[in-house]
């Protein structure tokens, strides 16, 4: 049997082996791997009979449920390119990424569509959208048309565009450090080659029963899915409302992976465990920032017989390093060692590498390495840049240049080779496993119109990671705190809202560069707050 190199390909070579296994589970309901891949095939050639060209994006807002996972899946079947959107975005950042990389099909829920009806008409490339079922009438009239997501399925079958494993596959938005959210574009290579190397050192197989607890919009969610594929193995799809659902799940399905993010971690560490997880969780696994001692100690007293695996990552190359559960003992502040099919360099300001426990900057080379930003020259420029020559895998003689990505993370390697994270060079903040730009939560204050100015710092959190902290001026001596947090909730995820916001008279302090200073006001609200 040929190996998968599309990414559809996963679950195409999956059902030929064994098209009875189980490859979703969803609140009691379960999809076989061939229904899976007659879906995927059926969604493709409606797609295709919408007039769906070749590298066109399909974006998909839903949360997880077996057709967030079909349309995922079926949009490139059909030559197209996918883009998954976080569920909790609000309308405004849901038709930014829609105008941003062009969608031309959007796949909603009709719930969802409601939400949506103010900001559709400002997408001017969105053509279609296709509506989960429901006994609601599809909208009618205006520039968009509309169609039942049982009719998309019945299409005719068509030939599907034809593409290769270097073609894009997929846009991955993440929060950019100059505010709007950045589309990292991914290659079916790209995905294809990540999930073929963490399922060979997480050792994921047909058996195992992986729990989908992260949004399928973040690189290790989406990852759940495509290991599991690749392995024939089945996949728990869970909308958690509470950590306390995740336990449940595990304990349910009998779940053999779990991979999650620090502060879900640090909630389920503080519950009591049902004592049988531990007989058939295999592993647990981290990542999206730090695990903390405690909460790693926590949860291997927890389910003693599952291994940990701690895990560093970034969406531009889709995973970079891993520490095996061996060394965790020895080890348990490290990053661990790149993982298989890639290379982490670690190199000064020159581009020359740095010796042992020297600090440096990591360095992503490999087959992971994404396509870079969506339209965006200068920023893909500043993170995805040529290998300097005489690295290693790097001779002189080679001409045409390799791009790697440049993470923006110090680290530094100690004298056996495993990394430590040392600290970030931007000032993304990282809370509850998202990356958070300050200046988009800037941006949605001043459009509040309640402030008068303002600046967004991550602060040390002990279950979020970091919380993000505001402080402000106000025009209005009426408008307080609760004001402004207020209006925060109607315009931002969840994740998103400030812990705390602080009034100021202004005007607020400035750098040489006439900018306001961040750094110094975050420095004298961790004073002001200290002990």
């Amino acid at each position: 049997m040929p190996d998968s190199s599309l990414l559809p390909e996963l679950i195409f070579r999956s059902a030929e082996r064994d098209p009875g296994a189980i490859a979703l589970t969803d609140k009691g309901a379960s999809l076989p791997y061939a229904a899976l891949q007659e879906a995927v095939t059926g969604f493709a050639n409606g797609l295709l009979g919408l007039g769906l060209q070749r590298g066109e994006r399909v974006a998909i807002y839903l949360e997880k449920r077996f057709e967030t996972v079909v349309a995922s899946f079926g949009a490139p079947a059909a030559g197209g390119v996918f883009v998954p959107l976080n569920p909790l975005l609000k309308p405004e950042q849901v038709a930014y990424i829609l105008r941003d990389c062009n969608v031309r099909v959007l796949v909603t829920s009709p719930e969802r569509l409601d939400l949506l009806a103010q900001v559709l008409p400002e997408c001017h490339d969105l053509r279609q959208v296709v509506v989960l079922d429901s006994d609601k009438p599809l909208p009618a009239g205006g520039s968009l048309s509309y169609c039942a997501w049982r009719d998309l399925l019945a299409a005719e079958k068509r030939r599907p565009h034809r593409v290769i494993d270097t073609d894009m596959v997929g846009i991955l938005y993440t929060s950019g450090s100059t505010g709007k959210p950045k589309g990292v574009v991914l290659s079916h290579r790209n995905m294809v080659a990540g999930a073929k190397s963490v399922a060979s050192y997480l050792q994921n197989v047909a058996d195992d029963v992986l729990l989908a607890a992260l949004p399928l919009s973040f690189d290790a969610g989406f990852s759940q899915l495509t290991t599991a594929f690749h392995a024939g193995a089945r996949v728990v799809l869970l909308n958690y409302l509470l950590p306390r659902d995740v336990l449940k799940a595990l304990e349910k399905e009998r779940v053999t992976g779990l991979t999650a993010v620090p502060p879900l971690y640090i909630q389920l560490a503080q519950l009591e465990w049902p004592a049988d997880i531990t007989e058939h969780l295999r592993y647990f696994a981290n990542t999206g920032g730090r695990m903390p001692r405690e909460t790693l100690d926590a949860l291997r007293r927890r389910v003693p017989r599952t291994k940990p695996y701690l895990m560093y990552g970034l969406t531009e190359a889709f995973r970079s390093t891993y520490l095996p559960p061996e060394e965790v003992d020895r080890r348990p502040d490290s990053i661990g060692k790149a993982i298989p099919n890639a290379e982490i360099l670690v190199l000064r300001e020159d581009g020359s590498p740095c010796a042992a426990n020297e600090p440096g900057e990591l360095v992503h080379r490999g087959a992971l390495v994404g396509m870079g930003y969506w339209n965006d020259a200068d920023k893909t420029a500043e993170r995805y840049k040529p290998l300097p020559a005489h690295l290693p895998g790097r001779e002189v003689g080679l001409v045409l240049p390799e791009l790697a990505v440049f993470s923006g993370d110090t680290v530094r390697r100690d004298d056996d080779g495993f990394l430590y994270f040392v600290g970030r060079r931007d000032e993304m903040i990282k809370t509850s496993g998202y990356r958070v730009s300050p200046t988009e939560v800037e941006e949605i204050l001043y459009a509040s119109r309640l402030v008068g100015e303002c600046v967004a710092f991550g602060v040390d959190h002990p279950t979020l990671g970091q919380a993000i902290q505001v402080i402000a001026t106000t025009a209005d001596a009426t408008v307080d705190g609760a004001a402004i947090l207020a209006e925060c909730r109607l315009r931002m995820p969840a994740y998103m809202i400030p812990a705390g916001i602080e009034i100021q008279s202004g005007p607020l302090p400035r750098n040489p560069n006439g900018k306001i200073d961040r750094k110094t006001l975050s420095v004298q609200w961790l004073e002001r707050n200290s002990g």
